[in-house]
């Protein structure tokens, strides 16, 4: 089996590479969507109103991003919590028996997950197109740029890498390069 992690700098084009790779042919671990599930279980949805000091259930990303805004060190207490929980799913999908498993995990190389993956693939975009990008989403500069800063350089990533995959030109270019890695493993 073959395991290969997709990681790159807040919304450098991790899940387009990521699908990319799948192509609906294996299986695909995305850490942000299981942060998105957390969000919906009420367990975890308590645990951070309690941990927090929280008004109510409304708005929790909401609430907390404006805290992590005023006070960047809740940020690592966020981290604590759900970095546990990320990595048990990550550790059940890795259980899967297939050929070849794709993970996207935004803080892979942060975390000292390298062991877990034969082959690492960093996706790399320009700030001003990342910030661009993430700002289309509906998102906060300010965010961004706290997100931005938690994560390691694009230099210090592109040498824990296998490969870098450039995402600042056309989805056709990304197309192409994509397709010209995963044919060594099809």
């Amino acid at each position: 089996m073959i395991v290969i992690g997709i990681t790159g700098s807040i919304a450098s084009g991790k899940t387009t590479v990521s699908k990319l790779c799948a192509e609906k042919k294996y299986p695909l671990f995305n850490a942000d969507l299981v942060v998105k599930k957390l969000y919906k279980d009420s367990k975890f949805v308590n645990k951070l109103i309690k941990t927090f000091k929280l008004n109510s259930k409304e708005n929790i990303k909401k609430q907390i991003k404006i805290l992590i805004e005023k006070n960047k060190s809740k940020f690592i207490v966020l981290e604590s919590i759900i970095h546990p929980l990320v990595r048990r799913e990550m550790n059940n999908f890795l259980k899967r028996k297939a050929n070849l498993l794709i993970l996207e995990i935004p803080l892979l190389i942060e975390n000292k997950l390298s062991k877990y993956f034969n082959k690492i693939i960093f996706v790399h975009a320009r700030k001003e197109l990342r910030l661009k990008r993430y700002l289309k989403r509906n998102n906060d500069q300010k965010i961004f740029e706290t997100l931005n800063k938690k994560q390691i350089s694009a230099a210090v990533k592109k040498k824990a890498c296998d490969l870098t995959i450039n995402n600042n030109y056309s989805l056709a270019i990304l197309k192409r390069n994509v397709k010209k890695f995963m044919k060594k493993y099809e």
